[in-house]
């Protein structure tokens, strides 16, 4: 039986690594040792970045809906208590956008939120 040699897949499971971690600063993009350690770091930040999105754009949309509806005369828990009781689902990224660039649009919802409190 014939010896297999594993230079082919080594070089290239390595040159993929290394392409990863094109652009690195100094020796990072070049030994294949610091380009693994690199490109697993980042891939961890990556993962991680992911999560951290999702989290600050909900604050984000909180923010903005708490700054229109105190701007009509409500807080925001009063506000989105006021929906639900109301029997409007919107979810906070539409509300948010409403807040921004439907001024009007988001007036009425909070008159309804009102009156759904009363």
């Amino acid at each position: 039986m014939a010896r297999v040699k594993g230079a082919m897949m080594t070089r290239k499971r390595r040159k993929k690594t290394l392409k990863l971690a094109k652009g690195y600063f100094g020796a990072k993009s070049k030994h294949f040792k610091m380009a693994k350690e690199a490109v697993m770091k980042s891939g961890n930040y990556a993962y991680i970045g992911r999560r951290l999105k999702k989290r600050d754009f909900r604050r984000l949309w909180i923010t903005r809906i708490s700054a229109a509806s105190k701007i009509n005369g409500m807080n925001y828990s009063t506000f989105m208590n006021g929906l639900k009781k109301s029997g409007i689902e919107m979810n906070r990224k539409m509300l948010a956008d409403l807040a921004v660039n439907d001024v009007a649009g988001f007036a009425s919802l909070t008159e309804k939120a009102k009156s759904a409190l009363k």
